[in-house]
């Protein structure tokens, strides 16, 4: 901000010893100023000005403040978290702002699950997390490989879900529909498009550790007897495999470009969409 000095109240420069004041500043219509050296220098008369109103004027360039995000500060997996939370509806987080439309948006106390249906979930379910898993196994990108033994994996405990319903006597069905196009998307971004991709990683992966959980237990209460399955309980302390892999990201994004986070945060709603597509089989 420039900051303006009137020269009167500097007149004690002038008056050091060592200073000749030239005999034309007793003309208060001269124009003069300060050179770096400290000597005084004249100017070209343009306008007789009195000397009381002559200023000394210093000015800082002030940099404009860039835009920020809402979560910005906190790291970019805390942007993933703001974005993904605004696509719930107000039943599922306080922050939500969708509009129930379909039936798995509902609160889960008014589900009406089936086994066959849960069945299909979970063979669904299995196969976005194989295919997610072989991924980070065998990156297309170097960043995948941060994300490796992560402790978060699924595809085991799910295995030993399914072979558990098959000991009970139930058939365990073949992937469907959902579950096969999600896994064809996930191979296709994970080779062209890191930002997009990792996107579907965090919230596959997180949403399984909140809402999931959840709609976990409230589903085992109406059809499994109360049945804790391996698919809900992860070894060693939740909490900090997730905050393990919130460093990760955050660590992977700080390479990235405003533009690449943003296309990173706008694949979000396609994340939901499919995992959506996923999650209503349990109703079927």
């Amino acid at each position: 901000m420039a900051s303006l000095t009137p020269v009167s109240q500097s007149r004690s420069y002038f008056t050091k010893p060592h200073i000749q004041i030239p005999p034309a500043l007793a003309n208060p219509g001269s124009n003069f100023s300060l050179r770096k050296s400290g000597h005084l220098g004249f100017h070209r008369r343009v306008k007789k000005m009195p000397l009381k109103m002559a200023v000394v004027v210093s000015a800082t360039t002030a940099e404009k403040p860039s835009k920020r995000y809402p979560g910005e500060s906190k790291g970019f997996v805390e942007e993933m978290r703001f974005v993904a939370m605004k696509l719930h509806s107000k039943d599922q987080a306080k922050e939500g702002e969708k509009v129930v439309k379909e039936p798995e948006e509902r609160p889960v106390a008014k589900w009406d699950p089936t086994i066959d249906g849960y069945l299909r979930f979970l063979v669904d379910s299995k196969l976005v997390y194989d295919t997610l898993e072989g991924i980070v196994q065998e990156p297309a990108f170097p960043s995948y490989a941060e994300f490796r033994n992560t402790g978060l994996e699924r595809s085991e405990k799910l295995a030993k879900d399914l072979e558990w319903f098959k000991e009970q006597g139930h058939n365990i069905p073949e992937p469907s529909s959902p579950g096969v196009k999600y896994a064809q998307c996930l191979k296709e971004l994970s080779e062209k498009d890191p930002q997009a991709f990792l996107c579907h990683f965090y919230n596959v992966y997180f949403a399984h550790t909140a809402g999931g959980r959840m709609i976990g237990k409230k589903v085992a209460e109406k059809i499994l007897n109360k049945k804790e399955l391996e698919f809900y309980k992860w070894d060693g302390d939740l909490s900090q495999l997730l905050q393990n892999v919130r460093e990760k990201l955050n660590k992977v994004a700080e390479g990235w470009t405003r533009e690449e986070k943003n296309h990173c945060l706008e694949e979000t709603e396609k994340s939901f969409k499919y995992s959506g597509e996923i999650l209503r089989l349990i109703l079927s």
